[in-house]
């Protein structure tokens, strides 16, 4: 099979097209001819040699999410069949023409959309499932501030937190993001290059902060968060050391809490597919949409990543097989 190899660790263009044996099926797994894989921040880290595979997953090819067609079925596997059409959470070699995956974390393809935008979809929903509705624990009437709305976590996170009936605020770097947001349903957007998020939302009731960038926001979403509020961090990306005022801590009862999602076992992820299926998946073509900016050839992986890194996108990229 043809797949994305990361060569060495560097810039997009250690991205290379190699040829590879086609993934063996184990008896609980299936085989996915990729129609579309999803590209993520993650596969940008693991490029630059930051975020190495978890053991026993294929270590230089990169992709976290994939949507095709299953072709091959294990000897235990009864729930799945050759020809379904599903996209599929993996822990890593989804920029190729196959993939092989356990049958539990297959979920259908809703008829109503693409490979390219299914794929759009297990990275962001899982993320955001566990993380602001299972740890965060959001519920109807809430208030939760998205730090970087318009990327493919944060247009997830908006859409699902209104069709769950929050209100949503969240912070974006620009006004065609801030047009985007609004449009997905966010009540009210922070451009941080010209306002500090933390004076423009001081008379919001914030329970929830969905976090990503760490650094100098800790201690503004610290003082935004009402009491009982929970801060959920699912990266870092301005730094992973802070100073933490516990005082405030005990006294506003804030929780602090956090999550990686690639390295944790089926254990893990397996209730959480069904999870997802069983509240998210009613929802797409309704209340929630897959947010597909741009669909790359799989053969251009190193602009996909150009983009990625340069930012100026909306939403989800994808590679196209």
């Amino acid at each position: 099979m043809k797949a994305i190899v990361i060569t060495e660790a560097g810039g997009p263009d250690v991205l290379q097209v190699q040829e590879r044996t086609i993934p063996a099926v184990a008896e609980r797994d299936v085989l996915i001819e990729v129609k579309a894989a999803g590209v993520n921040r993650p596969d940008i880290f693991q490029r630059k040699g930051n975020y190495p595979a978890p053991e026993g997953v294929v270590a230089d090819i990169p992709g976290l999410e994939v949507a095709g067609i299953i072709t091959q079925v294990g000897t235990a596997v009864t729930e799945r069949k050759v020809g379904d059409k599903v996209c599929c959470l993996v822990a890593g070699g989804g920029y190729a023409e196959y993939v092989a995956a356990h049958s539990d974390m297959c979920l259908p393809i809703p008829e109503e959309i693409s490979f390219e935008e299914a794929a759009a979809l297990p990275e962001t929903v899982y993320t955001v499932w566990d993380n602001v509705f299972r740890r965060g624990a959001l519920q109807e009437g809430e208030s939760i501030l998205i730090h970087g709305g318009a990327g493919g976590i944060g247009s997830t996170a908006i859409q699902l937190a209104k069709a769950f009936g929050a209100r949503v605020l969240t912070t974006v770097s620009s006004v065609e993001k801030e047009a985007y947001c609004r449009q997905l349903g966010a009540d009210k957007v922070v451009n941080y290059r010209n306002t500090d998020f933390r004076e423009a939302l001081q008379d919001e009731t914030v329970n929830i902060i969905l976090d990503s960038i760490g650094g100098d926001y800790f201690r503004r979403n610290l003082d935004l968060l009402d009491t009982d509020g929970r801060l959920v961090y699912i990266n870092a990306v301005k730094g992973n050391m802070v100073e933490l005022n516990i005082l405030k801590l005990m006294q506003k009862r804030i929780l602090i809490t956090g999550s990686t999602l690639r390295a944790r076992d089926l254990s893990f992820k397996i209730p959480l597919t069904r999870d997802i299926y069983q509240h998210v998946w009613p929802l797409i073509g309704k209340s929630f949409l897959p947010q597909l900016f741009k669909a790359f050839p799989i053969e251009d992986a190193a602009k996909a990543h150009e983009l990625m890194e340069d930012g100026t996108f909306l939403g989800k990229l994808v590679l196209v097989v």
